[in-house]
């Protein structure tokens, strides 16, 4: 599948946000832990909630499509002998949200399998916070690197203190859904603290769970002997609310993002706001003018911005490659520091192929000089080597002069539900073949 561009047209209009990716593969595996129904709302239809979502059918749990992006969810009668087979292999190997599915069936059936995830090639991600977390509650871990599978049993796990080698986001998940049914008390230290990380321990609470500390980092568990069931509404996916804010300061367009939930946003509308954009904030919705013209802030001594990614509250590494080609039109300079992959900034070489200055320092760093408008991106084809660089290049394709082609759009849509549909009805030019 390909996506033809046709660029340089300003967008107008009001688009609302999918529900979190992201927090989706967290509370949906989420619903292992009890027996009763689970209802989750907002649900996005892309291709890796869908997979996530096959993979549960296949495990016996019983699901059910009762509203638009709406499920119900009922692991009554799993079948946990499946998850040693060659089909849940094939398909838990193929999607990288399917780490999250350990923590819960650790908890409730006392083991999981794992093969080793798939997901976007940005680098190395490695899962060691997850299962040294699952050890701390007594759980044994072996890697078969044979068969690249993941194995960790535990049948009378007990709370414990740990300090996480790294605020991972899914590890923290993983680890707290294995402590919710864990005896006495578990304490994570360095935990992830971020909005749908809050969202997940919210859920669990409300199905009885007992965590404190939430939006903190520092989590305090108490097991509970079992959870029931209970309601559930996915927050809107803060990658696509910044990727919006980009699309529309590189074409200046005039867009509203309806319902963004601004509070959960953090820093991100700050730091567009750096890099020059504009923007209202209308009730809940988020209002982004067209600009003919936006500038890079510098800091106070006059120094190059820097934009680099932090754990949460800092500012998320999935919107870095969003941030820099949203550069490449401002007025001055920006220095694009992505710590966490070492592969995530290999696309820029397309929107230098475009006619964007853009230096890469090393695997970590880019600099970027902002055109300005004085000169159009050219059209070119490209292909999208992952969910985030895949959005940002159609970014760029959508301001570029003529008609680019997009190879490989799959990527785009693990990620971004109908996204041609949606900014067509704003005035793009996507048509997809």
């Amino acid at each position: 599948m390909i996506f033809e561009v046709n660029g340089g047209k300003h967008l107008k209009g009001d688009i609302i946000p999918q529900g979190a990716k992201n927090e989706a593969l967290q509370v949906i595996c989420a619903v292992l832990l009890t027996s009763e129904k689970v209802t989750i709302g907002n649900i996005p239809d892309i291709i890796d909630i869908l997979k996530l979502i096959d993979l549960l059918r296949d495990l016996g749990v019983k699901v059910e499509k009762t509203a638009h992006e709406e499920y119900t969810f009922q692991a009554d009668a799993v079948n946990v002998d499946f998850i040693i087979s060659p089909e849940f292999k094939k398909k838990g190997g193929n999607l990288r949200g399917s780490v999250m599915l350990v923590g819960p069936m650790l908890a409730r059936f006392g083991k999981a399998y794992m093969p080793k995830p798939g997901g976007d090639k940005i680098g190395r991600r490695r899962v060691d916070t997850h299962f040294l977390g699952f050890e701390k509650l007594g759980a044994q871990f072996i890697y078969d690197t044979e068969n690249e599978l993941f194995k960790v049993e535990g049948k009378n796990m007990r709370g414990s203190y740990m300090l996480l080698d790294e605020a991972s986001v899914t590890g923290t998940a993983n680890i707290v859904m294995a402590a919710v049914l864990a005896e006495g008390i578990t304490t994570i230290y360095n935990a992830a603290c971020e909005p749908y990380l809050q969202q997940l321990c919210n859920m669990l609470n409300r199905m009885g769970a007992k965590i404190s500390g939430v939006g903190s980092n520092l989590l305090t568990i108490e097991g509970v002997k079992n959870l029931k069931g209970t309601n559930h509404r996915l927050l809107p996916d803060m990658i696509e609310i910044g990727s919006f804010i980009g699309l529309a300061a590189v074409t200046q367009s005039d867009i509203t993002i309806k319902n963004v939930s601004y509070p959960s946003l953090g820093i991100i509308p700050e730091m567009f706001t750096r890099l020059g954009i504009k923007m209202n904030l209308k009730g809940d919705d988020l209002h982004i003018p067209a600009q003919e013209h936006y500038e890079i802030d510098t800091f106070i001594d006059g120094s190059i911005l820097t934009i680099s990614d932090a754990p949460w509250p800092g500012f998320t590494p999935d919107l870095i490659s969003i941030a820099l080609v949203t550069a490449t039109q401002a007025r001055g300079n920006v220095l694009i520091h992505q710590k966490m992959f070492e592969s995530r900034l290999f696309f820029v070489d397309k929107l230098i192929d475009m006619g964007a200055q853009i230096i890469l320092s090393d695997p970590h760093r880019a600099v970027v000089m902002g055109l300005d408008r004085r000169t159009q991106l050219r059209a070119i084809q490209m292909a999208s080597p992952d969910i985030r660089a895949g959005v940002s290049l159609l970014i760029a394709a959508l301001s570029a002069k003529g008609k680019s082609v997009i190879f490989n759009i799959n990527q785009i849509d693990r990620g971004y539900q109908h996204i041609d549909t949606r900014l067509n009805a704003l005035g793009a030019e996507i048509i997809r073949k």
